[in-house]
């Protein structure tokens, strides 16, 4: 079994890694979707699946909830009211959009995501936030 805090904490051992478009590499440079992946690794080794160049309108242009699909391939689909620390969440930036944004909950007002132009970093998940979410996952074999 994994504990949550083994992945808050690799979650913020992240905390400071560039920004970097389709990366997801440490203290190098990683996007949203890097930061998870790279979790994914820390905890669980090979990632599932070979992860496809992404441009970053992709979601504008797919007009489908490709990041659900693959969160749902994946991970453990949660209830928004029963979301805990160690949780990926996955934001929609206004309705009817789908998502494309994602984030590592680490405690009950915070969370550690990749946001563009700026490095990975632990934020308030505050109610602009909390409004926008529009998925949830767990990792596997998480008690």
């Amino acid at each position: 079994m994994i504990s949550s805090d083994l992945i808050v904490a690799e979650a913020r051992s992240w905390i400071g890694t560039p920004y970097r478009h389709q990366a997801s590499l440490k203290g190098v440079g990683c996007d949203c979707l890097g930061l998870v992946r790279g979790v994914w690794r820390a905890i669980h080794g090979a990632e599932p699946e070979a992860m496809p160049a992404y441009s970053r309108d992709w979601a504008e242009a797919a007009r489908r909830e490709t990041l659900a699909e693959a969160g749902a391939r994946h991970l453990v689909p949660v209830a928004r009211d029963a979301m805990q620390p160690g949780d990926v969440l996955l934001f929609r930036w206004r309705a009817g959009l789908v998502a494309k944004h994602a984030a590592i909950l680490t405690s009950d007002t915070a969370m550690v995501h990749a946001h563009d132009g700026a490095a990975v970093s632990e934020v308030a998940f505050a109610p602009w936030w909390r409004r926008r979410v529009a998925f949830v996952f767990r990792f596997p074999g998480v008690r």
